[in-house]
């Protein structure tokens, strides 16, 4: 039977062979705020509203745009030196630099900045609050594997009691100095022991596994749980955790209420921003241009002529009549010469941008912003309400959890004592063996109920500390 038992341990408890790695609540809450997912997720929101922010401020400063474009024309164009149309192929090749900025605008600007910069702060609160989260669900998740692996414990010692006296009974029974239907009880009994230890060994798994979820680690990663003194798990006082003083404190310092308070404060000046948006915008602008072309040409000089037009006859005499002209000689100008000298050319002045009719865009915009911050203001409303009844909840619960582990502790004391006396009796004939595997059911039971609500008063206790502090102390 030894050796069965010995076999089934074995099979369903693969983990004790492998187990090389133990892990704390510290090292088991570091690690989830670094590779949970959820707290990933949060970062990368918080990450992209934060370029939101820093967008919008870069807009407060000046535009400057460069651009240049080359390329043949056929056909019909006009001359650019000239402005006359011929019909040539020329290669053209243009720059400008132009630069803007927005001299005023209601604040609209400066607004949407403030905005965006306010609910990048509440993203990133919300990150503290995913990694605040994580951490009390992580003692919650790690908690219940040290109650499973506690009940594994006393299972495992369960049977060791059940497979000593078994083999105390089995000598009597040899010997004659007991029936066989002592043997036969004890028998079934040891067999249920190692069915619940079976159950237990399996729920551990399912809790290791919880928690590997929220840990983000592999299913087949090596892991022990490091096993602490539940004595020594530092708590606060009960006399410490009033609700009331909690609700005050848990209003400043909880994430949530920081996140909705950032959100409002955002939506705030998403109104103004919104509403500046329909007042006129004043722009000041500047350029900066020059082209080549290859057709190019500038008058260079002039080729002097005479040319006769007629002749007079002055008192019988004949005079030739000459007029004098000259003909313009042409050049092309070099590159650098046109782009920095004849082409050049530059441009400022001020504009002015009125919204009259845009099909009430920009109202319709001021009015949702106004709606979004009346919602914002009923989810803080909310949030502070199921806090306060998550924080007084939380504080019945752990009443009755301390309650439960004084009358539970007792009751283990008693289950165990009764026990002893109870072998001690069976041990001289004085009680059947029914009976006796009675009273060992009664120890056991006490042992589990006494372990759990050592485990969920422990949890409880956190939780309130979580709302006093903001934190746990590991």
């Amino acid at each position: 039977m030894i050796k069965k038992i010995a076999f089934c341990a074995a099979l369903f408890l693969p983990w004790m062979a492998k187990a090389q790695d133990y892990w704390d609540l510290r090292r088991c809450v570091d690690y989830a705020v670094t590779h949970n997912i959820s707290v990933k997720q949060s970062d990368v929101q918080a990450r992209l509203q934060l370029l939101q922010a820093k967008q919008s401020k870069a807009n407060r400063i000046p535009s400057l745009a460069f651009s240049s474009n080359g390329g043949y024309q056929f056909g019909r164009s006009v001359n650019p030196s000239t402005y006359e149309f011929t019909n040539s192929t020329i290669f053209q090749q243009t720059y400008n630099l132009q630069t803007s900025i927005t001299l005023f605008n209601w604040f609209n600007i400066k607004n949407t900045y403030l905005s965006n910069q306010k609910n990048a702060e509440a993203l990133q609160e919300d990150v503290n609050r995913a990694k605040s989260d994580v951490t009390l669900n992580v003692a919650a998740a790690y908690l219940q594997l040290l109650l499973a692996k506690e009940q594994v414990n006393i299972a495992r010692s369960q049977i060791g009691l059940t497979q000593q006296q078994l083999d105390i009974t089995r000598k009597k029974v040899d010997a004659g100095a007991l029936p066989e239907l002592n043997s036969a009880q004890l028998s079934a009994q040891l067999a249920t022991d190692s069915s619940t230890y079976i159950t237990n060994v399996s729920q551990m798994e399912q809790n290791k596994l919880q928690l590997f979820a929220l840990l983000n680690l592999s299913a087949d990663t090596p892991f022990e749980v490091g096993v602490p003194d539940a004595d020594k798990i530092p708590l606060l006082p009960i006399a410490d955790l009033q609700p009331g003083e909690l609700y005050n404190t848990a209003l400043k310092n909880q994430y949530l209420q920081k996140v909705d308070s950032l959100k409002i404060m955002g939506a705030q000046y998403n109104i103004k921003a919104a509403r500046g948006a329909m007042f006129p915008t004043i722009t000041a602008f500047g350029g900066i241009g020059s082209n080549f072309a290859n057709n190019y040409s500038t008058v260079s000089g002039v080729r002097p002529f005479v040319d006769t037009v007629g002749v007079v006859d002055v008192q019988g005499t004949k005079y030739a009549v000459s007029s004098m002209g000259g003909i313009p000689l042409y050049s092309k100008p070099s590159y650098f010469k046109q782009l920095l000298d004849l082409n050049l050319n530059q441009s400022v002045g001020l504009s002015l941008n009125v919204p009259i009719f845009n099909y009430r865009q920009l109202r319709t915009n001021y009015e949702r912003a106004k709606e979004n911050l009346h919602t914002l203001e009923l989810q803080r409303e909310q949030d502070n309400l199921t806090l306060q009844q998550n924080i007084y909840t939380a504080y019945n619960n752990a009443l009755t959890g301390i309650q439960n582990f004084s009358a539970n502790t007792k009751a283990s004391e008693y289950a165990t004592y009764a026990y002893s006396l109870s072998q001690k009796r069976y041990d001289i004939g004085m009680l059947t063996t029914s009976d006796f595997i009675v009273v060992q059911n009664n120890m056991y039971q006490a042992k589990i109920k006494q372990a759990a609500s050592r485990f969920e008063y422990i949890f409880r206790l956190k939780v309130l500390e979580f709302y006093k502090n903001n934190a746990i102390s590991l």
